[in-house]
């Protein structure tokens, strides 16, 4: 489900390194990878999912799916598949609190906007349908196209004022991309991975204004040559993502149980990931640039 964009194109690439049969269910509003079939639809319309009817899979791969029903209308139309479902999660769900970093066992929170995927998890496990899934923290790379290294680069690279929390010390957390798509094809042939739900990002975790200084590097822009401005985080809700890209308060997770199952380590450190970023996007598209709601941070 998807496939085209971002998480799911880096998943793609991966499994197309090995003979896999594919078949992609998008919209079709993004180019097609080569050697794949294609059906169009929207998964949100029954009448398009029923396009999947009578149609087997091995596995299935939910990149997209937001709540419980959606993927459960997807398994009521193509059945489970024979064997395993991979769905993309997040670490969203996870209950802030002092007890850091998060492990798969931390108590989430029912009103994070992700609780729907928490949702999604417990009827494939009541449903006994065969699962893996990943609770990825903040995902960049090449083809991102939620603001986070983008909103750094633009601030650092226009040297526009660098809105930061506080004194900047937040702890935060990000994962390339095609680390979390190696993790998952490595999970579709391990029955380690069977019935199991992985946190999955990047080794170290990281202050704000640790990234800006990496983006700086990243970037070749002297860190004492921005300006930075500090904004009171007291005055913001701390998960509101249109004013900052980062929550305002610590988030980090603990990888140890998927590097320990799946025998899999990060491939990709920040700097290398963010300079994976400019270099193959950043500097070759023209992203709009507008930060005329960073003043409302200052308010």
């Amino acid at each position: 489900m998807g496939g085209t964009r971002f998480v799911g194109k880096a998943i793609v690439e991966e499994f197309q390194k090995s003979q896999n049969e594919i078949t992609l269910f998008t919209r079709g509003k993004n180019s097609l990878p080569e050697n794949v079939l294609h059906i169009k639809g929207d998964r949100n319309n029954y009448e398009d999912l029923l396009q999947l009817k009578n149609k087997k899979f091995d596995l299935v791969v939910d990149t997209s799916g937001r709540n419980k029903d959606q993927t459960k209308h997807l398994i009521d139309v193509i059945g489970a598949p024979l064997h395993r479902l991979i769905y993309i999660s997040s670490a969203g769900v996870y209950k802030n609190n002092e007890n850091y970093p998060y492990s798969e066992e931390s108590e989430v929170d029912e009103y994070s906007r992700h609780y729907g995927k928490v949702e999604t998890e417990n009827w494939l496990i009541e449903e006994g349908i065969p699962f893996t899934s990943f609770r990825p923290t903040y995902i960049y790379g090449p083809g991102n196209y939620n603001p986070i290294e983008r909103w750094f680069f633009d601030r650092v690279c226009k040297k526009t004022i660098m809105p930061i929390p506080n004194d900047g010390q937040i702890i935060t957390q990000l994962g390339h991309v095609k680390d979390l798509a190696i993790a998952i094809n490595i999970s579709k042939d391990n029955d380690i991975a069977k019935n199991k739900i992985y946190n999955c990002s990047g080794n170290k975790s990281i202050s704000i204004i640790g990234l800006i200084k990496t983006v700086c590097s990243v970037c070749k822009v002297p860190f004492n040559s921005i300006d930075v401005k500090s904004f009171d985080i007291s005055r913001i809700d701390s998960k509101a993502r249109k004013l900052f890209p980062i929550r305002l308060n610590h988030f980090m997770t603990d990888i140890s149980l998927i590097k320990s199952d799946l025998n899999w380590e990060p491939h990709f450190n920040l700097i290398d990931g963010l300079r994976d970023s400019f270099e193959k996007d950043y500097k070759v598209n023209d992203f709009t640039f507008n930060n005329d709601n960073d003043s409302l941070l200052f308010e």
